[in-house]
């Protein structure tokens, strides 16, 4: 079957917009399963950086089909924004299409967010204050909003829903937040709007995505975020979401798992993360100052600046196993070019026990050590490389050890920001 899964191994950003963009020239069909506005990826072209939130990675493929499915939840007016910003900068796009059953983030969603995380005071999550967490949290408690309440015709359903659903919601503002309660006619009259201006994207996506695959079509699902954030098996209660793994890559685009032939995990050649939560190898010295500086690392969407920290190959091996990968992308390896010794974290030690996995209580995982092993650095330009055998050898060891250490092959290494600096690696990355 002609479906490849790209999803990120680490904590989120670890560069799964570049892979994708690379992989879409040949595909026909991109699919975003999950996630929200909260999560950007950036793809670099000849015409320039693209900053995309919630459109897959693929529109700018004028070839491409690009799919937002079901287990996104859609911000309307951040959607509207994007697809005009970037209709005025590339006007030779994909087409675009909405799953009529992914969820929308409602106008008291954000202001949900940001009151919570203001209560929580130093206990907060850290999130991007997007209205990503309530909106979810209204889906899974069964009292979402989906776009397709949103198109014409549907007003009466709306207006039933939001007349259930506004006065719990205004107890909250009133009494525990102490603000003003939001007003159910401009709710109404606002989602009208928005409906009636995404009526041209909206289709049954997953018998879209259905259809592709049984004609033979090339289809990427591209998940947002990374494993060690999903709700089951990431730093609990320091997560997203929706699940961000192959699992949940497949529910939210509308795939069948026996339907995968690829999975590919995208992993940096450190380690970053951002908001709240434990962070076994994080860097506090100028090694990861250097670092989040070489690999301007600000987040996409909110230009909040990631924690960095060396690469964890414990976290990497669980997340490999966890989602089946087939194969891996390494990006970002010439960001580590100046350093003369580089670390890679083999265990935890926790007291006298020796951890291989990450462990599900929070305190232990915060006050886990990082075991090391340290790897002599090539302090080489390689960002002009164009195969592995261009890399000096000390390069070559650190790719081939990060492989034996987390368990499959590294197919694609990342070398730079734009289209052309990614090494292929093996056959079946080019396949």
């Amino acid at each position: 079957m002609p479906v490849t899964i790209v999803l990120g191994g680490q904590w989120g950003d670890e560069g799964k917009g570049k892979i994708t963009d690379a992989l879409a020239a040949s595909a026909d069909l991109v699919v975003r399963p999950n996630g929200s506005t909260n999560a950007g990826h950036t793809v670099v072209t000849d015409d320039g950086v693209f900053k995309l939130h919630v459109i897959p990675s693929g529109i700018l493929y004028p070839h491409c089909t690009c799919v937002i499915g079901a287990g996104v939840a859609v911000s309307p007016p951040d959607l509207l924004r994007e697809i005009a910003t970037l209709r005025e900068r590339h006007p030779r796009l994909g087409q675009l299409y909405l799953s009529d059953r992914a969820h929308v983030i409602m106008p008291y969603h954000p202001l949900l967010d940001l009151y919570e995380e203001q209560r929580r005071g130093a206990a907060g999550i850290g999130t991007t204050l997007r209205g990503n967490g309530p909106a979810f949290t209204d889906k899974v408690a069964r009292r979402g909003i989906r776009i397709a309440d949103l198109l014409p015709g549907a007003e009466p359903l709306l207006r039933r829903k939001l007349e259930i659903l506004l006065p719990e919601k205004n107890v909250l503002f009133v009494h525990l937040y102490r603000q003003q309660p939001v007003d159910l006619e401009a709710i109404l009259e606002e989602a009208g709007r928005w409906g009636e201006q995404l009526l041209p994207y909206v289709i049954q996506a997953e018998v879209f995505v259905q259809d592709a695959i049984a004609a033979g079509k090339h289809v990427i699902v591209e998940a947002a975020q990374g494993t060690m954030l999903d709700l089951d098996y990431g730093t609990y209660p320091y997560v997203t979401s929706s699940p961000p793994t192959a699992a949940g890559a497949c529910q939210g685009a509308g795939i069948a798992p026996t339907q995968v032939d690829r999975v590919i995990g995208v992993f940096k050649a450190y380690t970053t993360r951002v908001g709240a939560g434990p962070f076994p190898t994080e860097l506090h010295d100028e090694v990861g100052q250097l670092l989040r500086e070489r690999g301007r690392e600000y987040g996409t969407t909110t230009g909040r600046p990631r924690r960095v920290g060396w690469f964890d190959a414990v976290a990497a091996r669980y997340t490999v196993r966890l989602n089946g990968m087939t194969e891996a992308a390494l990006t970002k390896l010439d960001m580590l070019d100046p350093l003369p010794e580089i670390r890679i974290c083999t265990g935890y030690r926790l007291g006298a026990e020796v951890l291989t996995a990450p462990p599900a209580r929070i305190d232990q995982y915060e006050a886990v050590e990082p075991i090391y092993e340290v790897l002599p650095g090539w302090r080489t330009d390689t960002s002009r490389a164009t195969s592995f055998a261009d890399f000096p050898p000390e390069a070559r060891r650190y790719v081939e050890r990060i492989e034996e250490l987390i368990g499959i092959p590294i197919t694609m290494i990342g070398v730079g920001p734009a289209r052309r600096q990614i090494v292929w690696r093996h056959a079946e990355a080019l396949a």
